[in-house]
């Protein structure tokens, strides 16, 4: 990957967190109706699936490691799983106790960690293929 596109990537990553923020904090007066559950899912809860999904891939087209070791690879995998955890944890507790115009919802973070841990789970395997192959 080059320098450029490398910068690309960051300020994609940045992007997106900035988006998360605004979904997460933001205060909307209305909200499109929405069917309330999607295959049986509470819609809510595949939104946020949704939202933390892209993180893990994100954080490695900007941040990930350049080298053809698996170990440094698979131990920035597990890094990047927990600074999304603990940037899902972190919208829940302020929506929880700093918004009075939202709630923090544990049913939200299970859906933000499943995400981050299936996302996780693929950027490893890809990342262990493509190690191999070169």
């Amino acid at each position: 990957m080059t320098e450029k596109q490398r910068t690309c990537a960051r300020v994609l990553f940045v992007l997106y967190l900035v988006a998360v923020a605004w979904l997460c904090f933001g205060k909307f007066s209305s909200v499109p109706d929405v069917p309330r559950s999607f295959w049986g899912i509470p819609t809510d809860k595949v939104v946020h699936f949704l939202m933390f999904f892209p993180y893990p891939l994100l954080a490695f087209l900007a941040f990930g490691p350049q080298t053809k070791d698996v170990r440094p690879f698979l131990l920035w995998t597990a890094v990047t799983f927990l600074t999304g955890c603990a940037v899902a944890g972190i919208t829940e507790v302020v929506q929880a106790k700093y918004l009075p115009y939202r709630m923090g919802d544990l049913a939200d973070f299970r859906a933000d960690l499943l995400a981050l841990a299936i996302a996780s789970a693929i950027v490893c395997i890809i990342g262990i293929l493509k190690q191999k192959k070169s």
